[in-house]
């Protein structure tokens, strides 16, 4: 029985599919098999050959290996790896290269015979790779091909490099880059003009003859393009869709990546649900949606016609239904997000007491608070709120090189207009300027640009919670260690960040924090930034008596938007408040036009606030309540 409730759970998906908790467990899963695969090759005196991805995906299943290398005597001296890929051109000791990823992350910290490794050399000449890709294909035939194929899976499909177009029996090549993937992989190289075009790749018919394939996806990110390849129909335009035709792929993935996947995200298809408020919530608000209906109009003919036949037998009639979710969102949307004041707050998603609340805002970059919240932020201050914006890093890392140069000439011409000798900053200046001429992407800067950078982000920043009606006393940088390295790839989370947290939130006794809550920024600033607030809180819960009356609630705008089932707290903002938002977002001017890191969004921050606001409003508008201009939104975390 139980058996047969997996398979209509599942019945949308066209491959096996495990889901587990997390990246962190799932990857060591993935390792355990990978090591059996190892020890069992061993027992036979065999050789084990793996493909091998690279990317962030595979990080954590290699770092398992490095440990039970380490500390279990997990042997790799039978291994032969061949790894799927490798822009082209590119030099083996290239901070992007996939050599030296490779050798960081797996191949120095084991004990993999140097001459057992083959990655696809991406310093060719072009008339060499056509017979360089044949050896690499002949090669694996020789070891007797691949006992086990890792994958990842790029955003428009992609496995390997075999991008939309890609044939499924297709072989090792040079292969041309998608635009998402080249602009996936910006950051990388310091901006996507800076991303090779070209790569070299083993192809989707090499993969195809692995006896074991292993596709990893972890983070919202991946969710659609995971829905997709699971249960879409097979197509060129997705490539990971061919892993259908295989008879040996297994797909293991995290929550969050299975999240779209119909028995998760709409499970009330494929099966009985255990019906409580929150899922009655999403499944109303999803069939008004699908049936094109505010949800006081929907019927029980809607309900019984789209997969909702259970939800109205045991908890109908639907009208009820309707109302109880309707008024469940007109009870979230409230023009005081501070509370108010000597009002009945039972249904309201703030307390009305105290009347004059503390409320900190953490901002993980030194606009995410404008950007995501800033209608919230002057309402607040409008209100007669204590509020306090700490900016959690500095954001030096994007700021253009030219911005830094400008502002310093200023300063040079400044000091001289007040007679102040020059010649010490001139220097200065010329030292950045030497080093910005001969600068190559992702270059750790000189520690003096680094400063610059970091001052205008700060003035910027200054310049906006002033314009959102904030006192100099009340605005806190808190220079997070792990974020001052000056590199890409940041530095571990220390005790040191979570104690200057608890310091500053002991000094503060907020009776609101709001901290940036989502976590699809590609830099991966925020789900750390978040983590860090939250293990302040938790120490502090245990010992101070403050916490007890103080909320969490974590918005979202710069990167994505709540869904409105999940949405807590709806701040509707006027057509005059929109404006007074932009204008906050505008003192950001490092960040306007294009900014550094725009991600895959190409539109302005401003304007994702904007659009992503009015979008919330026009689906609480469909949803059948009242019309308004925009609006931010809210979800409340709740505490153990």
């Amino acid at each position: 029985m139980a058996r047969l409730n997996l398979l209509e759970e599942t019945r949308f998906e066209k491959l096996p599919v495990k889901v587990y908790e997390d990246e962190h467990i799932a990857s060591r899963k993935v390792a355990k098999r990978i090591a059996d695969l190892i020890q069992r090759k061993q027992g036979n005196n065999e050789h084990a050959v793996l493909g091998l991805a690279t990317g962030a995906t595979p990080v954590k299943v290699y770092e398992e290996l490095i440990r039970l290398h380490k500390e279990e005597g997990l042997s790799f001296k039978n291994v032969i790896t061949f790894n799927l890929d490798e822009y082209y051109p590119m030099q083996p000791d290239a901070k992007q290269s996939y050599v030296k990823f490779m050798d960081e992350v797996l191949f120095n910290h084991i004990d993999i015979e140097r001459q057992n490794i083959h990655i696809p050399d991406g310093t060719l000449n072009k008339d060499e790779i056509t017979d360089y890709c044949l050896a690499y294909e002949e090669k694996i035939g020789f070891y007797g091909g691949l006992d086990l194929q890792l994958l990842g899976i790029g955003r428009t499909g992609h496995i390997g490099f075999n991008e939309p177009g890609s044939a499924p029996n297709s072989g090792t090549r040079l292969v041309t880059l998608d635009d998402l993937t080249r602009r996936d992989a910006s950051r990388d190289f310091g901006g996507k003009e800076n991303v090779p075009t070209k790569a070299i790749t083993m192809g989707i018919g090499t993969i195809f003859k692995a006896r074991e394939i292993i596709l990893m996806a972890w983070s919202r990110k991946k969710a659609p393009i995971i829905k997709k390849a699971v249960e879409g129909e097979i197509s060129g335009n997705v490539p990971a869709t061919y892993l259908q035709l295989s008879d040996n792929v297994e797909f293991i993935l995290d929550n969050d990546a299975a999240s779209e996947l119909t028995r998760f995200d709409t499970p009330w298809l494929v099966k009985d649900c255990a019906w409580d408020k929150t899922l009655i919530k999403k499944a109303v608000i999803w069939l008004s949606s699908e049936v094109g209906k505010p949800i006081l109009k929907l019927t029980d003919e809607d309900y019984n016609n789209n997969g909702m036949a259970q939800l109205a037998t045991e908890q109908g009639p639907a009208y009820q239904i309707n109302i109880d979710v309707f008024n469940q969102l007109q009870h979230s949307i409230t023009g005081w997000p501070g509370g108010k004041p000597q009002a009945d707050d039972s249904q309201r998603p703030e307390r009305k007491s105290p009347e004059k609340k503390r409320s900190l805002i953490f901002s993980p970059h030194p606009d995410d608070d404008v950007i995501s919240m800033g209608g919230t932020f002057i309402r607040l201050v409008d209100q007669g709120h204590d509020v306090h914006v700490a900016y959690q890093t500095s954001g030096n890392t994007a700021v253009w090189d030219t911005d830094v140069l400008r502002y310093v000439e200023f300063a040079i011409d400044f000091k001289r207009s007040t007679g102040e000798d020059t010649s010490k900053l001139e220097a200065t200046y010329e030292k950045m300027r030497a080093f910005i001429d001969k600068k190559q992407p992702n270059d750790i800067d000189l520690d003096e640009i680094r400063d610059v950078k970091a001052f205008i982000r700060k003035s910027e920043a200054i310049a906006g919670a002033r314009y959102a009606g904030l006192k100099d006393k009340n605005i806190h940088f808190m220079a997070l260690p792990f974020y001052e390295t000056g590199k890409r790839v940041k530095s571990p989370v220390t005790e040191k960040d979570v104690e200057l947290t608890m310091e500053l939130l002991n000094e503060i006794k907020p009776h609101q924090v709001f901290a940036a809550g989502d976590f699809a920024d590609p830099h991966g600033t925020h789900i750390v930034c978040f983590r860090i607030i939250l293990e302040a809180l938790n120490r502090l819960r245990k010992t101070e008596s403050w916490t007890k009356d103080c909320w969490l609630w974590m918005y979202r705008g710069a990167w994505q938007e709540f869904a409105v089932h999940e949405i807590e707290m709806a701040v509707p903002l006027s057509p005059q408040e929109v404006e007074r938002k932009r204008k906050a977002i505008f003192q950001h001017q490092s960040q306007k036009d294009t900014p550094v890191f725009p991600g895959d969004d190409e539109r302005e921050f401003w304007v994702r606030a904007e659009e992503r606001n009015r979008e919330t409003a026009e689906s609480y508008h469909a949803l059948g309540l009242a019309n308004y201009e925009a609006m931010e939104a809210f979800v409340r975390w709740k505490f153990d």
